[in-house]
């Protein structure tokens, strides 16, 4: 594993491969991970490069493979994962594979097709036998006696074009949804003249297509004449209702149902063995696909880098470019020497050197990708600048811990991190699909170490569900006061909390031997004592954690070579922070010190002080707190004023006074700077610096395109962000004092409002465990939920902007991109 401190060094290697060679050399190097290509052939089209028809075979092959997996998947089972690692195959084997797929893709659909005209046909054999053992037929006929009835004449007529017309039935089913509809339009279309008769079948018939269970309205419809059964047939047809014969005769409606019952047994018969070979030849999709897709998706992916390589003038070798780090070199020279001896020729490459900024790579282990990941989301740091993530690995738990203390909360945060660090290695727990779980996985180390700084910062804050304990005997003596004061019993009995004064004698005996005392939380008075405190540490913390960002900014300077910015940047930006707000720190920690319980009354205000530092003027009411204070206050502000002038107009007036020097060179001098910078082995290594460095460059091109209004425009706004940041910066970290009280009060609340009420309930041994059952499931859900899940989230949220916002804008830009090597990890995963 590299650095984390700072990104690895990257070099831009030049790759010669034969012809011969080529798709396994990349191949090869596809299994190590090792290089980034880069695309030589940026102005050619997708269709227009050299191995275009591979990469369709490829992607042919993948839709293939879709509709195989998509069976598979219809058909409830589950691919198995491919045995071992699979190297990609050669290209003539991609013929081979292409051939068995397609071979058993085309059983499957002949086997499937089968499968659903059987399934149609047992269908409509079901739907005819329902319609016919429906019992449909003796209403129709009663309706039909009755209707003739009424409605013979008295006087027979001597005949007529209408004396041979009869009854007619059309039988059929349709789907219930329908049916009301089909009914409508049935007598209107046919004016009554006809006789319809619905009914629901009692079982549920399988769908054809979907198998699943359906229920179907079979219909019998009897009417006179042949146009209205013209329009019944088109009406239904529309509908796309099922229409069957139908038997008036009962002999011959149960000789049909019988030959029905008998076709049906048939069908299922024929469709059980077809189902059987259809189990069979899933099975053999199931070993063929799993490796199958693997190879060619690592042989299209080969491909496709062999796309961005250009073919050398004799169309012997492919030339490639690579970007690969330092250390990573003689593996790739390995690797391209064992892939290429088969062929006779080796494969070559060398560094060269490059303007371009190199991508920027940083090795994580499951330990440090979750902090990483933290950084790279705000940016991916340029190439080789400092990287904030080994510091984050303490300073991100620690301010969430400040927000956050509670070692109840923080102990059952640390458990569910262990159990998730601990199972980390099953195969359920990496596969799971749901994305609130991977969240939490993936940043299980991270819940770690907030959960462990959280219990620490509780014991500091001395709260455990926001009760405290007395693991050590109190540095104060109640006994004391009570003596002293005179308090009565009735006075005792209506203040159930007493006001600590620090100055009654022998009330305080010591200091608590670690975190805040105990007695504190029976006192009137500590919310005002833990305010203060928490602000002040705040500030403190504040303070110290820009200036370590100023101080990160340091090393970049020296790596890159841009020593005039430790003066005219890292220089001012110190003194501008710590001549104004590291002297608030001071004043603070001055206060501590010199202020006892017996003077506090009459102690100075510190907020005062402040005010006055940039007003230039002294309150009378307000004693200063060491000699000749306001002296060293009006020397601070200037100072720190006087630093704003030289962050504004330093480094601009420095580059152009270079630029310039560098134009007045005899260019006999240049080009000597030019042939040693290309004798370099890599020229990328320190000469990425910041906006400004990368416009005064070493070429021409570089000089004559420095405008200096641009670099004083970006300066200008460096300065302006950093002087105001230094202020808002300063306030913003009082969030850890809001965040912190907002948890312990709100867990005051809860406790308060469901644990002592029911412990309040019941005396008796029986009746208290009934009643604390649902009280304490209760106090536990909304703990979890309200405590540790949505306090846990604001919290997080507050220390991930005190990172980007106040920490890291002081050294880290964020504007590289990161190494994306050729890999097949994914297609192995």
């Amino acid at each position: 594993m590299g650095s984390m401190f700072r990104s690895e060094e990257v070099a831009l290697v030049q790759l010669f491969l034969p012809t011969a060679a080529a798709y396994t050399c990349v191949s090869r190097l596809g299994e190590l991970g090792l290089v980034e290509f880069r695309d030589l052939n940026a102005s050619v089209s997708a269709f227009q490069r050299r191995f275009v028809v591979d990469v369709r075979r490829c992607e042919e092959l993948e839709k293939t493979f879709t509709f195989l997996q998509e069976e598979v998947r219809r058909a409830g089972l589950v691919l198995p994962p491919p045995e071992g690692r699979l190297p990609a195959p050669p290209p003539r084997d991609l013929l081979r594979i292409q051939e068995e797929t397609e071979r058993l893709a085309q059983e499957l659909r002949d086997v499937r097709g089968n499968q659903q005209a059987l399934r149609v046909q047992l269908h409509q054999l079901q739907l005819h036998a329902a319609v016919l053992g429906q019992g449909h037929g003796p209403q129709l006929a009663a309706a039909h006696t009755y209707a003739a009835s009424e409605r013979t004449p008295l006087l027979q007529a001597p005949g007529g074009p209408h004396q041979d017309l009869r009854v007619n039935f059309v039988a059929g089913a349709v789907e219930p949804h329908k049916a009301p509809a089909l009914e409508r339009l049935l007598w209107r279309a046919c004016r009554g003249f006809l006789i319809a008769s619905f009914r629901e079948l009692e079982q549920p018939l399988e769908h054809p297509v979907t198998g699943e269970p359906a229920t179907w309205m079979t219909f019998l419809i009897s009417y006179w004449g042949e146009q209205i059964g013209q329009k019944i047939r088109k009406i239904t047809d529309c509908f796309h209702c099922h229409i069957f014969p139908f038997l008036e005769q009962e002999e011959a409606c149960h000789a049909a149902l019988q030959q029905l019952q008998q076709q049906s047994q048939e069908l299922r018969e024929v469709l059980g063995e077809t189902e059987r070979f259809l189990s069979q030849v899933l099975g053999r999709v199931q070993q063929l696909l799993p490796p199958a897709q693997a190879q060619v998706h690592k042989m299209k992916a080969v491909y496709l880098a062999l796309n961005q390589c250009s073919v050398s003038t004799t169309h012997k070798c492919l030339i490639a470019e690579v970007w690969c780090a330092t250390q990573d070199l003689p593996a790739l020279q390995e690797a391209l020497r064992d892939s290429s001896t088969e062929e006779g020729v080796s494969a070559v490459a060398h560094r060269i050197p490059s303007r371009e900024m190199p991508p920027t790579l940083i090795r994580t282990n499951r330990f440090t990708a979750s902090f990483q990941g933290i950084v790279d989301a705000y940016g991916v740091g340029r190439y080789q600048e400092v990287n904030p993530a080994p510091y984050t690995i303490i300073t991100f738990p620690f301010l969430f811990a400040v927000m956050f203390g509670d070692v109840g909360h923080g102990l059952l945060m640390f458990l569910f991190a262990l159990a998730m660090v601990l199972a980390e290695n099953r195969p359920a727990v990496k596969t799971a699909q749901n994305e609130i779980w991977q969240t939490f996985f993936g940043g299980r180390y991270l819940l770690l170490l907030m959960g462990l700084f959280s219990v620490y910062t509780g014991f500091i804050y001395n709260e455990c569900f926001s009760r405290a304990s007395s693991i050590f005997p109190s540095g104060w003596s109640v006994a004391a006061m009570a003596n002293q004061s005179g308090w009565s019993d009735a006075f005792l009995a209506q203040h159930t909390m007493l006001t600590l004064d620090p100055n009654v004698t022998g009330v305080f005996l010591g200091p608590y031997p670690f975190g805040i005392d105990p007695i504190w939380s029976l006192a009137a008075n500590h919310l005002s004592f833990l305010n203060s405190f928490k602000m002040k540490m705040s500030v403190i913390l504040g303070v110290v954690h820009m200036a370590f960002g100023v101080v990160l900014g340091v090393f970049n300077h020296m790596h890159f070579g841009q020593r005039h910015r430790l003066l005219l940047e890292t220089l001012p930006e110190l003194t501008f922070l710590l001549g104004l707000f590291g002297y608030l720190v001071f004043l603070v920690i001055y206060k501590w010190l010199r202020v006892s319980a017996t003077n506090a009354a009459s102690a100075p205000s510190i907020l005062i002080h402040f005010i006055n530092m940039f007003l230039f003027s002294h309150s009378p009411t307000n004693r200063p707190l060491y000699p000749r204070q306001e002296v060293v206050q009006a020397m601070l502000v200037v100072l720190a004023l006087a630093m704003v002038p030289v962050l504004l107009l330093g480094t601009p007036l420095h580059l152009l006074c270079r630029h310039r020097r560098r134009l007045r060179r005899p260019t006999g001098r240049k080009q000597e700077d030019k042939a040693g910078l290309l004798g370099l082995p890599d020229a990328s290594v320190n000469g990425w610096g910041s906006d400004e460095e990368k416009a005064g460059g070493l070429e021409d091109e570089q000089e004559a395109e420095l405008v200096p209004s641009e670099v004083f425009m970006h300066q200008a706004i460096h300065t302006i962000e950093f002087c105001l940041g230094c202020v808002s910066n300063t306030a913003s970290y009082l969030r850890l004092w809001a965040l912190s009280l907002a948890h312990a009060q709100l867990s005051e609340v809860l406790w308060a409002m469901v644990m002592r009420i029911g412990l309040g309930l019941g005396r008796e041994v029986g009746v208290a465990a009934v009643v604390l059952v649902p009280i304490f499931a209760a106090f536990a859900v909304m703990t979890v939920a309200i405590l540790l899940v949505m306090e846990g989230l604001s919290a997080f949220l507050h220390a991930l902007r005190l990172h980007w916002v106040e920490f890291q804008n002081k050294f880290y830009s964020g504007t590289g991109y990161k190494l994306s090597p050729f890999t097949f990890a994914a297609a192995d995963d």
